[in-house]
């Protein structure tokens, strides 16, 4: 077991399945966890409290559903990193770049990843984020 690192990180996605297996994973890295399966359940809890990082996915009730979380999100806590999690890319073929100043003035991320990632490149990117 790893060491409890007293951060909390959001998750919400509709795929249940998913959701479970990230939860698993996130809390495997030491963080507690808490999850929403919809847009407006995440919208709920992140009134609630608040999260030291948030992790969305990107479409859910809607198709830019992840996009207005982070909004929303980035309104209540900017400084709280985002993470926008799709595989809209691979079932699209739609790509997004937050790194031109176009997008990232409209996707209030700060990291986009494709899913199917690997437990530690996520375990990577969050930590980053996180800087620890």
């Amino acid at each position: 077991m790893k060491t409890k690192l007293n951060k909390t990180i959001l998750v919400a996605d509709d795929d249940v399945d998913y959701l479970e297996q990230i939860k698993l994973q996130v809390k495997e890295f030491g963080f507690d966890v808490i999850t929403a399966g919809s847009q407006k359940e995440a919208e709920k809890l992140m009134c609630e409290q608040r999260p030291d990082l948030a992790l969305f996915d990107l479409m859910m009730e809607n198709q830019d559903s992840g996009f207005i979380l982070s909004y929303k999100f980035k309104k209540l806590y900017p400084e709280v990193p985002v993470i926008i999690a799709t595989a809209v890319t691979a079932e699209t073929g739609l790509v997004f770049n937050i790194e031109n100043s176009d997008d990232k003035n409209w996707i209030r991320a700060d990291k986009y990843l494709e899913k199917g990632l690997r437990p530690d490149q996520l375990h990577r990117e969050i930590n980053k984020l996180l800087k620890i």
